[in-house]
């Protein structure tokens, strides 16, 4: 994983969207091990309770997976919900920014 964390943000919010854009960006593959809480606090140099924290919400949201003893996965179908969930965003900006484009333009 490559990125520095930055006090802009919380710590476990920063890990959880590192470990969204690999997975967006086909770095972490469906069903291959991510990087584990231990990995993670000493690359980032950050306690091991805050890097468990970004992996929950990614378990949370169904993204991960649990294998008991072994580590978190990431699921199947989770590069196409980020997918969906860009596309949809893109959508609502667009008609929010295109419409007060036209506003403007009259």
């Amino acid at each position: 994983m490559n990125g520095a964390l930055n006090e802009s943000t919380s710590l476990y919010l920063q890990i959880a969207a590192m470990i969204e854009d690999q997975i967006l960006r086909g770095l972490l593959l469906e069903e291959e091990q991510a990087p584990s809480t231990n990995e993670l606090a000493r690359l980032y140099r950050i306690n091991p309770a805050t890097a468990a924290k970004g992996l929950n919400l990614l378990t949370d949201e169904g993204i991960l997976y649990k294998k008991r003893g072994i580590g978190m996965f990431v699921a199947q179908g989770s590069r196409a919900h980020y997918r969906k969930a860009q596309k949809r965003l893109l959508r609502k900006l667009c008609k929010r920014h295109c419409g007060r484009g036209a506003q403007i333009g009259d």
